[in-house]
């Protein structure tokens, strides 16, 4: 499992910086910057909506589609910590993994 801190303000998952959601799966296939890369499992927030979706923790499962991180394995992330930035996103495409590191070919 890895320690995921995140920024999203406007995910439903997001509580505290922690995330609610059991696992995440991060996008970005041919990605060589962070900001190719996206939290596939963002899903806004609303003003109606509160958090029924389980309890906020620090670790979560990652799944990676990023092929070119050097912490992918077997589409699971295998960092120790990340983070997931993108503030004020109202889509996934406007969230990143912060902690991308390219091992671009």
């Amino acid at each position: 499992m890895t320690r995921l801190k995140c920024s999203v303000k406007n995910c439903m998952y997001n509580e505290d910086k922690l995330c609610a959601k059991s696992d995440i799966m991060v996008g970005g296939q041919d990605a060589s910057k962070p900001n190719e890369t996206r939290c596939d499992s963002f899903r806004e927030r609303t003003d109606s909506m509160t958090n029924s979706v389980g309890q906020a923790r620090e670790e979560t499962s990652v799944g990676c589609h990023a092929q070119n991180c050097r912490f992918n394995q077997d589409c699971k992330c295998h960092a120790d910590e990340i983070g997931i930035a993108g503030s004020n996103a109202c889509c996934c495409s406007e969230t990143e993994c912060a902690s991308f590191d390219c091992q671009c070919k």
